[in-house]
C-alpha cells in the first residue's frame, strides 16, 4: 500500500500534468496577472461573477509543479463558490501553508496534498501565487 506522501505526490503531479481550469472565461469580470520574481512563476486568473458567486474560474499558470498544481486545484475548488466562501478557503489554505493546518474547519480537498510545502518556506510563495493573485483582484474590485 502506498504511503500517504506518495498519494499526495500523485495528486500534485496529476494537477501539474493535467491542469484544470485553463479554458478561457467568456465575459470575465476579473482578469489579472500574478508573478513570483523569486522563481519566475506566472499566473493569469480570470473570473466571471454571477452576483456574489464565482460562476467561472480560469487559472493559467506557468512555472513549477507546485504553482501550477495549486492553481489547478483553486480553479476546481472555487468554481460556484460565493466570494465569502472563496475568502474562507483562501484563509484556510494560507493557514495550511504557514503550518497552521487544522485551525480552520474548511475542507480543502486536493489542496491538502500541498501541506508538505509548508516545510519549505521558499516554496510557499509558489503555492500561494494563484490564491494571492485572485485575492488581490477581488479586493480591488470591492474598492472600485
Amino acid at each position: 500500500m502506498p504511503k500517504l506522501d506518495d498519494l499526495y505526490r500523485e495528486v500534485v503531479l496529476d494537477h501539474y500534468r493535467r491542469p484544470r481550469g485553463r479554458a478561457a472565461v467568456d465575459r470575465a469580470d476579473i482578469s489579472t496577472e500574478g508573478f513570483n520574481p523569486t522563481c519566475g512563476d506566472q499566473v493569469h486568473v480570470a473570473v466571471r461573477l454571477d452576483g456574489d458567486r464565482l460562476e467561472a474560474v480560469q487559472v493559467d499558470s506557468r512555472g513549477c509543479s507546485i504553482s501550477v498544481a495549486s492553481g489547478s486545484m483553486m480553479a476546481e475548488l472555487l468554481r460556484g463558490k460565493t466570494r465569502e466562501e472563496a475568502a474562507r478557503l483562501t484563509a484556510a489554505f494560507k493557514d495550511l501553508m504557514h503550518g497552521r493546518a487544522g485551525e480552520s474547519p474548511v475542507d480543502l480537498g486536493d489542496l491538502e496534498a500541498l501541506e508538505g510545502v509548508s516545510r519549505f518556506p521558499v516554496r510557499i510563495k509558489c503555492a500561494l501565487l494563484p490564491w494571492t493573485t485572485l485575492e488581490g483582484a477581488l479586493e480591488d474590485r470591492n474598492h472600485a
